[in-house]
């Protein structure tokens, strides 16, 4: 079942994102939870990132909230909400390159 994890981060946590950012790309890496595409969220002039998006296949919604919670930006507090809901895929347009 895929999934839509919606993250976005507290005012003073780029630092910390900065930071965690290695940590993250090997959780997700290694995850039993499959990242379909993921990337941060950005401010509407492009500028800064402000929170996180994530498409995941999972068993569950449950595993899904293990593994967000597993993140090395929830252990470093930078995700100020979190909003999971489950995801129906009906177009999806990417070239398969």
């Amino acid at each position: 079942m895929d999934f839509i994890i919606h993250c976005l981060d507290h005012a003073d946590a780029l630092q910390r994102r900065l930071d965690s950012y290695d940590a993250h790309r090997a959780y997700l890496a290694a995850a039993a939870v499959r990242c379909v595409m993921c990337g941060p969220l950005m401010s509407d002039d492009g500028a800064r990132m402000i929170g996180s998006l994530f498409l995941v296949r999972a068993q569950d919604k449950q595993q899904v909230i293990d593994f967000n919670r597993g993140d090395p930006f929830h252990h470093a507090g930078v995700w100020r909400e979190v909003h999971i809901h489950p995801f129906l895929l009906r177009v999806d347009n990417r070239d398969p390159a």
